[in-house]
């Protein structure tokens, strides 16, 4: 069983140190960490169960690689870290990144998926009852009502926070190429929670 359906509660530890050292390494720690969203009175957390890392400028699949450059689109992925990265795909999924690296590094992490453990009947009902409340990056910025206003936030901060969570030990993380990407697909940038029912994509 994970350990935030154990009843034991979550760390109190602060974003900034959530936030240490590359991209791969803060994508691994922010699982078990919670997200939690305060919008418009409604309170919703989830706890982070699958996120892939987005390593900069080098990395061919990012959005600010170096082929692309620095753009109005991907402008919040250059610093400071600690903030949001929310784009859209396909004109209708909003998905967010914690962005990691420092002022001009425009490093990031995907969250993908988070497994609900407050608010889930507000979740579900932005979902319109569909399957998979946060499976999925789509599904996440649905069910925790992200959109393009919550670009550039401070995720110390209410109404949107990455907080402290639980410890996920290593023998229950996998890691496997991340989904979606057609440059440098073969990175093991993914990481994940084995076991989990929310983690979206099959394990590999």
């Amino acid at each position: 069983m994970d350990p935030w359906h154990e009843g034991v509660p979550p760390a109190d530890v602060p974003l900034v140190q959530l936030l240490e050292g590359s991209a791969d390494q803060v994508a691994r720690r922010l699982l078990g960490a919670r997200l939690i969203s305060e919008f418009e009175g409604e309170r919703t957390v989830g706890v982070i169960v699958e996120t892939e890392a987005y390593l900069g400028t080098d990395d061919p699949a990012s959005h600010a690689a170096a082929r692309v450059g620095r753009t109005r689109r991907n402008a919040s992925m250059f610093g400071p870290a600690g903030h949001a990265y929310v784009y859209l795909i396909y004109g209708m999924h909003w998905c967010m990144n914690v962005v990691t690296g420092g002022v001009g590094d425009p490093s990031a992490v995907l969250l993908r998926a988070l497994d609900p453990i407050e608010g889930c009947e507000i979740m579900s009902r932005r979902r319109h009852g569909r399957r998979g409340i946060a499976s999925g990056p789509g599904r996440l910025g649905q069910a925790m009502r992200i959109d393009g206003s919550c670009n550039r936030r401070d995720l110390s901060r209410p109404p949107l926070t990455v907080a402290g969570g639980w410890p996920v030990a290593d023998e229950t993380v996998g890691v496997s190429p991340r989904i979606g990407v057609t440059r440098a697909d073969d990175w093991p940038l993914r990481f994940y929670v084995r076991g989990n029912a929310h983690v979206s994509g099959k394990p590999r």
